[in-house]
């Protein structure tokens, strides 16, 4: 089965970290060294993200082999009748 042209979750996966590291450079910029506990919370955001994208990912790839396993599994069952 291909692949879709347009993955929804790669492309927020790449908004996410490219949003996060925009925040973090501006909270630089703007607060100096006042910023580094804030600088820590988009960090820790920016990973919760990612793994819940990855978690997101991996269950629906473990659901489509799912389906895939029945669909032959049934198809196997009507060969042999």
């Amino acid at each position: 089965m291909p692949s879709p042209a347009f993955d929804k979750l790669r492309a927020l996966a790449i908004g996410s970290q490219a949003i996060g590291l925009i925040l973090i450079m501006t909270l630089e910029t703007v607060m100096g060294n006042a910023a580094r506990p804030w600088q820590g919370v988009v960090l820790a955001a920016m990973l919760i993200t990612a793994l819940t994208i990855a978690l997101v990912r991996l269950y629906r790839r473990k659901r489509l082999q799912k389906q895939l396993a029945e669909r032959r599994r049934y198809l196997e069952e009507g060969e042999e009748r």
